[in-house]
């Protein structure tokens, strides 16, 4: 793992926060999703993920690998090399250190052919664990691409909150199934890019309501103490810049896939779930690490 420390943490948050060496990618580059897609098909993408993880990581079941995965799966956790030969090779060292580790499933959003699972990983039985978000692509029924970042569970947050529970009415963790799909992609997008592309914290006061509910483990809940923690970390930074890689929604949950370069040789990987309830932003979740310099796979972490 190569979670981030919690100061950087905060400092890297982004709705109150803010998530090797490629070139950055030029935000009118972003890949977003564009396909909904019916809702047949996303809950058969959810449920396929859903057995994927549970048959590999808590039953601890490598044929899952060959079940789940296509024959050119491309990888992009820097950890483990590519393909199914490399995913076989870490679980298999991974579960013999550890060998009672579990993934709790805490969200899981479908857009396209893009499944986002929000995890709690938890090696060793009694520890707090990491906080993960999986992003996989799916194709022709089998899971042909990965995406993840990974950050240690610290034992205390500046809010209170913890980094899986939801806090916002009603308190569910799935996505809101008549909420306005499109419309509120376009607003977490629209207040992203003003906020974190175009440095203005004042998208904070448009686009999020209080009470709004943060589970960034450095910043303390509401409007005001998101624009004080991304005001700071512009000044201290002054050449910071974010770059979108992919933009996932279903119903009232949105999530943002980008990098955040502080400078040269500080570089993290984020993946921030925004919660939204009648037009504006209420809760945010998000998992940050740092971006290695170099890979396993050579595939890079976007």
């Amino acid at each position: 793992m190569r979670p981030l420390t919690r100061a950087l943490a905060g400092a890297l948050a982004l709705s109150a926060v803010l998530f090797v060496g490629e070139p950055a990618v030029a935000a009118s580059r972003t890949a977003v999703t564009a396909s909904q897609g019916d809702a047949s098909q996303l809950a058969s993408s959810k449920a396929l993920v859903m057995d994927f993880v549970e048959r590999l990581y808590n039953r601890h079941d490598l044929s899952a690998i060959d079940a789940y995965l296509g024959s050119g799966f491309v990888q992009h956790d820097p950890r483990i090399a590519d393909g199914q030969a490399g995913l076989r090779d870490y679980l298999t060292a991974q579960n013999a250190t550890h060998p009672h580790s579990y993934v709790s499933v805490k969200r899981v959003i479908a857009e396209g052919d893009l499944v986002a699972a929000h995890s709690n990983l938890v090696l060793a039985p009694g520890t707090r664990g990491y906080a993960v978000l999986d992003l996989y692509r799916l194709s022709g029924g089998k899971i042909v691409e990965h995406w993840d970042t990974t950050q240690e569970v610290p034992a205390t947050t500046v809010s209170g909150n913890d980094m899986f529970s939801t806090l916002s009415c009603p308190q569910v963790s799935r996505p809101a199934p008549y909420a306005p799909t499109t419309s509120n992609k376009q607003l977490v997008t629209d207040m992203y890019r003003q906020v974190f592309v175009d440095k203005d914290v004042t998208g904070f006061d448009r686009y999020i309501v209080d009470p709004y509910y943060q589970h960034n483990p450095g910043f303390a809940n509401g409007i005001q103490a998101a624009k004080d923690g991304i005001a700071g970390m512009f000044s201290a930074f002054p050449d910071f810049r974010s770059d979108i890689f992919r933009v996932i929604a279903e119903g009232d949950l949105v999530v943002i896939q980008s990098r955040g370069t502080f400078t040269s040789d500080m570089v993290s990987g984020v993946f921030d779930i925004y919660r939204v309830r009648n037009g504006k932003v209420v809760e945010h979740w998000d998992i940050v690490q740092n971006v290695p310099a170099t890979s396993a796979n050579g595939n890079g972490m976007f």
